[in-house]
């Protein structure tokens, strides 16, 4: 799994532009966390279910792409000491991982110490511990995030749980401004050095209806209405004017906070889990490039990430584009994500079709 991961990595790092040595850090980085698991073969089944990822590989790489920009930001997710034993014990592992990156880049981790007992209780409950992002960057000190579980201390205690975490960070009234939500899905803070770092909380929408998506947005200055509706049309794949419910995996609403004094967002993005609502990742890629020019981005470099993660024919599995996002922060261009799947235990086959959101009748 690790020879598997760590070649995708690599082959990502020289296609946006990265040098060779700080390419090869990463890498060993990546593998320090994950631990054992990276030798074990893929002949074998996973070693352990991860909510990460629909074939339980504990990795996944996104590339963000903004207008202007010579190439896109590579970032990789993982969990780290992914397989060892109870949560607890995976929890206590992944900190120590997490604990182990900050020291080897000199990133402070004083955000997450704050609210460490919240999310990494003695026995914490729900489907993951801990994940870590590391944007990587030129030079060889990535920028590390760090996503937690709001259900911890249990699923009715989610709420409780984030508006608590809020407030040690003196965010005091960024609760009250989130959407109405059936599931708080993650929290996540910007570890180190970062010029504005971010808090972001992200919420599942069951069953939403497309032409409601607008009112998701609660940032000051977002994108209209229209803008969002239009993006997620296009990334579901559905006709104008035709309103449809996503009854399979929800689409996500991740809302960012940076000012303490600001009683709204500062930042709103709206994943769509375009693995669930497409035939095949042909499909998908279509409609990210559709997307990308929108935005005054060529979208030949994302054709050539999915070459460089896998040589299979995109007609033959859905998943390799996990999910589209559209990003809106302020003082920034809005740019767009796409969230790309390892693969490595397995290929998921194509959806059976009607595959698009259920018409609304």
């Amino acid at each position: 799994m690790g020879s598997h991961t760590g070649r995708q990595l690599l082959s990502l790092c020289e296609l946006v532009g990265l040098d060779a040595g700080d390419c090869a850090g990463y890498a060993r980085a990546l593998t320090d966390a994950l631990g054992p698991v990276v030798r074990r073969s893929l002949d074998l089944p996973p070693a352990a279910p991860t909510f990460l990822s629909d074939d339980h590989t504990p990795v996944e790489f996104s590339l963000s792409f903004s207008p202007g920009a010579a190439a896109p930001s590579l970032r990789v997710l993982f969990e780290p000491s992914s397989g060892f034993g109870t949560l607890a014990e995976s929890s206590r592992l992944g900190l120590r991982a997490l604990h182990g990156l900050a020291q080897r880049w000199g990133i402070s981790t004083e955000q997450l110490d704050l609210v460490q007992d919240l999310f990494l209780p003695d026995d914490p409950r729900g489907s993951f511990a801990l994940w870590i992002t590391l944007e990587l960057t030129a030079g060889g000190t990535p920028r590390m995030k760090a996503y937690l579980n709001p259900a911890a201390a249990g699923p009715d205690r989610a709420g409780a749980t984030v508006r608590e975490a809020l407030d040690r960070l003196g965010h005091h009234r960024a609760y009250d401004s989130l959407p109405p939500a059936d599931r708080l899905l993650l929290f996540a803070l910007d570890l180190g050095d970062w010029a504005a770092p971010r808090l972001k909380v992200y919420t599942a929408h069951h069953r939403l209806r497309a032409s409601a998506v607008g009112a998701l947005d609660r940032m000051a200055g977002g994108p209209s209405p229209a803008e969002t509706e239009a993006f997620l049309y296009t990334a579901a794949g559905l006709p104008a004017g035709h309103d449809g419910v996503f009854d399979r995996r929800p689409v996500l609403a991740c809302h960012s906070f940076t000012d303490p004094a600001a009683d709204r967002p500062s930042g709103f993005t709206l994943h769509v889990p375009v693995r669930d609502y497409a035939h095949h990742d042909r499909e998908v890629l279509d409609r990210a490039e559709k997307l990308l020019p929108r935005y005054g981005i060529a979208p030949d470099v994302l054709r050539d990430a999915l070459g460089a993660l896998t040589p299979r024919r995109l007609e033959d599995g859905v998943g390799l584009i996990a999910y589209l996002a559209m990003v809106h922060q302020q003082g920034h261009d809005p740019r767009l994500t796409a969230y790309l799947s390892s693969e490595a235990y397995r290929v998921r086959p194509p959806n059976e079709r009607p595959t698009g959101p259920r018409p609304v009748l």
